[in-house]
């Protein structure tokens, strides 16, 4: 462990060093290496940690998975030179004891899924400039996470993060309207750096364009173009508008609304020409120290295509289980309700999901979903989940077991 937290260290270091001299080499004024110097030197460096042990029992599957793997993270980031921030950032995944699991890469099929492959990526490479009065622009590879994530993330629960290479631009026309755009030819996905899925590239555009109305709520319209270069099939262009707002009733009281819609058609070189809809709302009320949330979730579908979401966060919606990653092709309607609260400083949240397909009537299934998570102190915290998918007419039956130990410094 100290052999890898010393390299990853000294990429870490290095590597906006080498940046930070590559903008020194243009004419500029004398004192630019001193700046330069400066910005790394002040620069802040944080380490992480992330162990995790995960469970699966999957009916279908000869033996059960039982996967034990530690995320180690450095990251490095100037002080801003010149309104100029360097930022880079590298993981490394490795497996604690046996490998007992299919990471999607190790051929071991007999086992369920558990997408966490080991390996080293260079999670961030990027160069931000923050000189506007209210925006910024970020070239290279970087974290994008838009909203809920449900059509831009992070995918931040498997150890191997997804991130972007492309350009951004975050800006703030007035206090209430601001606009966020960005540029991809490159998707970093989940699946380690050098796996058969591990990049989805081509012509991606993503804008946002959001408008705070006070105590009226949040609105967000939103047109994301996916033009893929290696996976046709998940080409598309899906336009849409989103809300979100509140009413406190009391001091500890308060009502909250979300809702979404969005259209999709294919695009590029889509072998399938289809037009499906996606919507959403999810009522909440919160009475201090419970909140209970009541949700319908739509993923049409137009002749056998469904609508599609190949860049979002899919743990976090349609159950913890992950039965639904690839929509299915009729659609899926999800209801759903959840309680969360705390006690004695720990956080609890329980789900219920009921799962039908949008065309037909066909039951694809129901899952429960428990999840608690404590926070020790500033550095350490640690997580305990649990899944159980009772499968209909989809898939299996699958339960799933996580516990989680998190350190950050």
């Amino acid at each position: 462990m100290q052999n890898i937290k010393s390299k990853l260290t000294t990429v870490a270091k290095l590597s906006p060093l080498a940046i930070a001299i590559g903008l020194a080499s243009a004419p500029a004024h004398a004192d630019l290496l001193e700046e330069i110097a400066t910005g790394v030197t002040e620069g802040k460096t944080k380490l992480s940690f992330r162990y995790r042990y995960e469970f699966v029992d999957q009916d279908g599957k000869d033996k059960d998975a039982n996967a034990s793997t530690l995320k180690s993270r450095i990251t490095f980031t100037t002080a801003p030179i010149r309104d100029f921030v360097v930022g880079v950032e590298a993981d490394h995944v490795s497996e604690v004891g046996n490998d007992n699991f299919n990471s999607t890469e190790n051929g071991k099929t007999e086992y369920p899924v558990v997408a966490d492959p080991k390996g080293t990526d260079l999670n961030q490479a990027f160069l931000k400039y923050g000189g506007f009065e209210s925006g910024t622009v970020t070239f290279g590879r970087q974290r994008i996470v838009h909203g809920s994530q449900r059509f831009m993330g992070g995918v931040a629960w498997r150890q191997n993060e997804q991130t972007y290479d492309g350009a951004r631009v975050e800006y703030g026309f007035t206090d209430a309207l601001s606009a966020d755009v960005s540029y991809i030819w490159n998707v970093n996905r989940i699946f380690g750096p050098d796996g058969a899925d591990s990049d989805l590239h081509g012509n991606i555009g993503a804008a946002r364009l959001t408008y705070d109305a006070g105590a009226i709520g949040k609105f967000t319209a939103y047109d994301y173009y996916l033009d893929f270069d290696n996976n046709d099939g998940l080409s598309s262009n899906t336009i849409g508008i989103e809300y979100a707002g509140g009413y406190a009733l009391s001091d500890t009281t308060k009502l909250g609304l979300k809702a979404a819609y969005a259209m999709q058609e294919d695009t590029g070189d889509n072998p399938n020409s289809y037009e499906a809809d996606y919507y959403t709302v999810e009522g909440s009320v919160k009475f201090a120290p419970v909140s209970v949330s009541v949700g319908y979730e739509v993923l049409g579908a137009d002749d056998g295509v469904s609508f599609k979401t190949p860049l979002a966060t899919l743990h976090k919606f349609q159950g913890f289980a992950d039965k639904f990653l690839v929509t299915p092709p009729d659609g899926i309607q999800d209801t759903y309700i959840k309680v969360a609260g705390a006690v004695a400083g720990v956080k609890l949240a329980a789900f219920y999901h009921d799962f039908q397909s949008d065309e037909g009537s066909t039951d694809y299934g129901t899952e429960i979903d428990l999840v608690a998570s404590y926070k020790i102190n500033k550095h350490f915290g640690v997580l305990a989940k649990y899944a159980s998918y009772d499968a209909d007419d989809h898939a299996t039956d699958t339960d799933k077991v996580w516990l989680q130990l998190t350190a950050n410094f």
